[in-house]
This record gives C-alpha cells, sequence and structure tokens, in this order.
C-alpha cells in the first residue's frame, strides 16, 4: 500500500547508501537508483547529493523524510489496526537487544512469540546497549530491549525485568574459596568486566560512584565484550569477573563458578523496553 517509490527513499535517507539500501530492499542497485529519480522527476526537485564518495541529503530530502517517517509510522499503525480486526498478525518485528538480554533472557521468549504468532517475521540484532539504542535512532530496528541506565532524550523507556551484577570467580581460582571481600580488599584484587558502551559496565561504574570509587580504583586486566568471554578469561586465569546473575546463574549452580559477596555494594539494574 506505501508507495514503493516513497519506500525506497525512506530506506536510502537513513542509511545514506544505495549499495546497503538495495539489500534492505531486497532489489537491485540500479533499481533504488531508479525509484529516486523518478520520486525526484515527480516533485520537481533534487532530494539527494554526492560529495567526495557520499551520499548527503539536500534540504528538500529533509524536507521530505521527515513526512515520510510519519508516513511510515501511519502506514504501521494502519496495517497493524486492519489485522487486528482480521484476527491476523503479520508483517515483520525488527528487535535489537543488549548482549546478556539477548543471549540469556530473551531466547525462550522469542520462541513462545514465534508459537503465537507464527506469520511474524521476527529477527534480532544483538549488541551493546549503545549501539542498540543508536540502531533505534536510526530506525535500523523497531524494539530494543536494553540493560543500565535511561539514555537518549529522544527514546522512551518502559521498565522490564529486575537484574543484579555480581563478582563471581571459576571454583578451580585461588579467589574461588573467598566467601566476600570488602571494597578495600576488592581495589586490590584482579578485575575482568565488560567493554565500554555496554549497560553491565555502566551499571558497576555507578555503584563504584556512590562508595566514592572509580573503575581507574580497580586493578582492571581486561574488557571483554560478552559475558561467555569473561567466563572463558576466569577458567584460565585468577582473576574476579562482574557478570549478570541471570547469564550465570547455571553455572553458579552447577558449582562452576563462585559468587563472592560485597557486602557494602549491592548492583542492582533494569532491563528496559525502548523505542
Amino acid at each position: 500500500m506505501l508507495d514503493f517509490r516513497l519506500q525506497v527513499f525512506h530506506v536510502v535517507a537513513h542509511l545514506l547508501n544505495f549499495t546497503k539500501a538495495a539489500e534492505r530492499l531486497s532489489i537491485s542497485q540500479p533499481a533504488v537508483t531508479k525509484n529516486i529519480k523518478e520520486l525526484e522527476s515527480q516533485l520537481g526537485i533534487r532530494l539527494f547529493d554526492r560529495k567526495a564518495g557520499k551520499v548527503l541529503l539536500t534540504q528538500a530530502g529533509q524536507t521530505v523524510l521527515k513526512t515520510a517517517d510519519r508516513v511510515q509510522v501511519l502506514y504501521n499503525q494502519l496495517e497493524f489496526d486492519l489485522n487486528v480486526l482480521k484476527n491476523q498478525f503479520g508483517g515483520q518485528l525488527k528487535l535489537g537487544a543488549s548482549t546478556t538480554a539477548g543471549q540469556y533472557v530473551l531466547p525462550e521468549i522469542l520462541a513462545r512469540y514465534h508459537r503465537a504468532f507464527p506469520d511474524v517475521q521476527l529477527t534480532m540484532q544483538n549488541a551493546n546497549t549503545e549501539t542498540i539504542e543508536q540502531a533505534i535512532l536510526e530506525q535500523d530496528i523497531t524494539l530494543g530491549i536494553v540493560e543500565g541506565k535511561k539514555h537518549h532524550p529522544l527514546l522512551s523507556y518502559t521498565t522490564f525485568i529486575q537484574d543484579e551484577i555480581i563478582a563471581i570467580a571459576h571454583k578451580d581460582s585461588k579467589y574461588g574459596k573467598l566467601g566476600q571481600v570488602t571494597l578495600e580488599q576488592l581495589v586490590r584484587l584482579p578485575i575482568v568486566c565488560r567493554e565500554k558502551g555496554s549497560g553491565s559496565l555502566e551499571v558497576l561504574e555507578a555503584a563504584l560512584a556512590e562508595n566514592n570509587l572509580s573503575l581507574a580504583d580497580l586493578q582492571v586486566e581486561m574488557m571483554l565484550g560478552s559475558t561467555e568471554a569473561i567466563k572463558g578469561f576466569l577458567e584460565n586465569y585468577d582473576c574476579i569477573g562482574f557478570v549478570s546473575i541471570t547469564a550465570v546463574s547455571a553455572s553458579v549452580s552447577s558449582g562452576e563458578f563462585k559468587i563472592i559477596e560485597i557486602p557494602q555494594m549491592e548492583i542492582l539494574r533494569s532491563f528496559y523496553f525502548v523505542h
């Protein structure tokens, strides 16, 4: 129902790349160029400029994009409302999830959703919180599930579930015999944690700040991009890791990893729906 030329323009305007737009739309690059030229001819004005190999929106293109964004939202709502009346649920749902949520929280939920709505084409991008928020702003995904604190003023956040960041050590590590440590002891121990941009690191830094500490006060041996990477590191190095309790509950229950209590510091956080 949505005019295809306007749809092509909408994708190109957000990606600013004709090749990527062709891949997204599953058409050829010449077809993308043809539709843009036809739209420009219909409107009587250029929508894109090419400078130094880059695709840029003209002032007219920026104006059209604002309207195209609203048209896309209205079309999606119309399609949804009509499907509800017909008791049909289809179309695409593009999700994005921060690393922990995507690996440990959502798979079971997505399976139940797919059984209930098999005609919905469901995809999920998995990256750290910062990347997911940016993908929503660029309209690459429809809905995100992120961890940490609320960030961007143009995004809306709704609490999903609660989580906790805990300190763990491998059962064979010399630190695996520790039942608990004080903050004074913690700053002298080797630490591995998540990378910059992750929600897990953000809430750890916030908890440290509440105790007048910073990440620079810790003996950080390494920052890694996933909980599984941290677990693998802890299996082979005497160190303490900070991870989500949701992500390691099975490994803790089996005795492979030990929780190290830090009585002075409780690191609680929420997972949020963000759009």
